[in-house]
């Protein structure tokens, strides 16, 4: 039987399980939306990570982007706000990204909440960011269903924008899992900051090399050697195209 990550009780979609949750972060406040779950980092005025499931069939829905950009009402230290972003010269950069979150009315607009922003390079943003999550839709079409988990890599001295100090990541990193037999596989990726031409694949790692960048335990609930399998190596041929 194929493991559930998401719990469905009464409208939402998102409630994680105990299985694939990533280890608790010191300080953190877990925030449940419908089409999304977050570890925010009051520090970094930003999650430590975003993760959501994605199915064939929701890529299926309709619903159209408003640019609804907004603070989130759920987070209790409060979020960052678009007056941090203005005049910075970074994108609002979507972690749990709006074009996954056309099945629904609701989904689409909480994806807009700052606390789903982090500070991108334009030229990142909309290059290199994009195109890995036009893949990781490819990829759910292909599977069925995946689960992401993505976000900046937050350390100290980062560089900050607005009156609440939003960080800036100097990386980007992203963990796809298919947990569908028969073919379990899990892929990371590390992506700097900044503009780049390179395949997509030149930035592709196991997620154990992200868990050690990130210093982020993503499925520490699993099995042991089903943690292994997934989390040690990256088979490439699995994932793209020859």
């Amino acid at each position: 039987m194929k493991l559930t990550w998401f719990i469905i009780i009464c409208t939402s979609h998102f409630l994680y399980s105990q299985d694939l949750k990533p280890k608790p972060i010191f300080g953190e406040q877990i925030v449940n939306h419908l089409g999304y779950s977050l570890s925010y980092n009051e520090q970094h005025e930003q999650p430590n990570w975003v993760g959501y499931e994605l199915t064939i069939e929701e890529l299926k829905g309709m619903v159209k982007r408003k640019n609804d950009f907004r603070t989130d009402p759920d987070i209790t230290t409060h979020s960052a706000t678009l007056l941090d972003y203005r005049g910075s010269g970074y994108d609002r950069g979507h972690l749990a990204p709006a074009a996954d979150m056309r099945w629904s009315p609701t989904a689409m607009s909480e994806s807009f909440y700052m606390s789903n922003m982090s500070p991108q390079n334009p030229s990142f943003n909309r290059g290199i960011w994009k195109k890995l999550e036009n893949k990781v839709r490819d990829w759910a079409i292909n599977d069925q269903t995946i689960y992401v988990v993505t976000g900046g890599v937050l350390t100290d001295s980062l560089d900050a924008i607005g009156e609440n100090q939003v960080s800036i990541p100097n990386y980007y990193y992203k963990v796809v899992l298919d947990y569908t037999k028969p073919v379990i596989k899990g892929i990371g990726f590390i992506l700097p900051n900044e503009r780049s031409n390179l395949s997509l694949m030149n930035f592709a790692v196991s997620i154990d090399s992200v868990e050690i960048f990130t210093g982020i335990d993503f499925y520490y609930l699993l099995p042991d050697s089903i943690e292994r399998r997934i989390e040690s190596t990256v088979n490439l041929s699995k994932w793209f195209d020859n």
